[in-house]
């Protein structure tokens, strides 16, 4: 038997799991669609109160027998054809063809999961119902991986949305890993071109945008050609706690203002492209952490930094980068411990007042920063420079080690 063998047949059995996984998350959102669907995955959503105790063991019960069951038994006819299917191809030999079955397995584990919850066998629910688990979230909602904090929110933020149930590929793929609808979001640089755009993207989404601007002007955006009045909340850099009462009724802080003094190197310039692009953001990001306290926090707050790809690459703007790696260093290093997601936008030159002679239009840098966030992208980059791609990560995994080393 060689190692390309064994290697082939572990990526059969693999894929065989991600695949019987993939049934089940269709099978989930067929159960908020397909009315004969509903009817069972209803019993399901009767079950759980916000803190994930239930309302019934009786109900409980009723629901693994009619919709956890029969979810088992479909995952696991699905992973029969899946298996017919690489035999008949005659993909795996020599000894490895019971790898085929690896999903099989993987779905008996379910549908014995249900039988026991069903008859209310001692502990069955403790030990395989570990989504569903009362309890403080210790951890921040799983970005590949469902947890607790995850499946809450299909439950309680968005039944349409967060459909996965061990891994989040279908919500990715869907666009449904994060949920905007009715989010009270706020953005700082709201009056910039960026600001706008992204609150008329938000908007679109069903999200409670308020602009908070150091201007003395109201924001209004157009959809569809029509004004749409967007609240305004005017605040001044150094003043960061008289929205504490606003950030307490945030979901979402977008930190999105900044200044570029491009050549300039006086006291003024450097005092100016800190106070505003790093100390400013730390203080409205240390604001917002506080609000965080309840599993419900945990769960749908988040942070959005606009640190833009001068934390890896040249602005020809020296203070402009030297502010925005020092910020994008303090957020790495907040995400270490963070009590809720901090989101960092890595963006490249898009036409502003900062800078004029960006390339990208802001409207289109706003919608894919949306739609890479409702694919639960946690370092969201958006440039035409490939290379972006490739140091960002790297930069961004080398420094969060050394801080996670060298930090208490």
């Amino acid at each position: 038997m060689s190692i390309n063998s064994l290697v082939w047949g572990g990526v059969i059995g693999v894929l065989s799991i991600i695949w019987v996984e993939v049934v089940r998350d269709i099978y989930h959102v067929l159960g908020h669609v397909w009315q004969p669907l509903c009817r069972l995955h209803g019993w399901h959503h009767r079950v759980f109160k916000p803190d994930l105790s239930v309302y019934s063991e009786e109900i409980y019960r009723k629901a693994n027998w009619y919709n956890d069951l029969p979810e088992s038994l479909v995952m696991l006819s699905f992973s029969l054809i899946f298996a017919v299917t690489v035999l008949t191809q005659n993909w795996l030999e020599g000894g490895l063809e019971w790898l085929a079955y690896s999903g099989t397995v993987y779905s008996l584990t379910f549908t014995g999961g249900a039988i026991a919850r069903g008859l209310g066998i001692p502990y069955a629910d403790v030990i395989t119902d570990v989504t569903h688990r009362p309890g403080e979230f210790t951890q921040l909602p799983g970005n590949w991986l469902v947890n607790r904090p995850y499946h809450w929110r299909h439950h309680f933020d968005n039944q349409s949305a967060y459909f996965c149930g061990t891994i989040t590929l279908v919500d990715r793929i869907m666009g449904t890993s994060l949920s905007l609808k009715g989010k009270r979001v706020a953005i700082t640089g709201a009056n910039g071109a960026l600001g706008q755009a992204l609150a008329k993207q938000l908007y679109c989404q069903g999200a409670q945008v308020t602009a908070l601007t150091s201007r003395d002007k109201d924001l209004f955006i157009t959809v569809e050609d029509k004004q749409i009045p967007i609240k305004t909340i005017k605040w001044q850099i150094g003043k960061e706690s008289d929205l504490a009462d606003i950030l307490a009724k945030t979901d979402i802080l977008i930190l999105n203002h900044g200044v570029n003094v491009h050549g300039e190197k006086t006291a003024e310039a450097i005092q100016n492209s800190f106070e505003i692009n790093t100390f400013s953001q730390w203080r409205l990001m240390e604001l917002f952490l506080a609000t965080v306290k309840t599993n419900k926090d945990k769960a749908t707050k988040e942070i959005w930094v606009n640190t833009s790809e001068a934390e890896v690459s040249p602005a020809f703007s020296p203070l402009y980068e030297m502010s925005k790696r020092t910020i994008g260093d303090i957020v790495t290093l907040k995400r270490i411990n963070a009590p809720c997601i901090i989101r960092k936008l890595i963006l490249g030159p898009f036409k502003s007042n900062l800078n004029p002679i960006g390339v990208m239009s802001p409207d289109w840098v706003a919608k894919q920063i949306v739609n890479l966030a409702i694919r639960d992208c946690r370092d969201i980059i958006v440039t035409i420079n490939p290379l972006t791609y490739i140091l960002f990560p790297i930069k961004e995994l080398a420094t969060s080690i050394y801080f996670r080393l060298f930090t208490r």
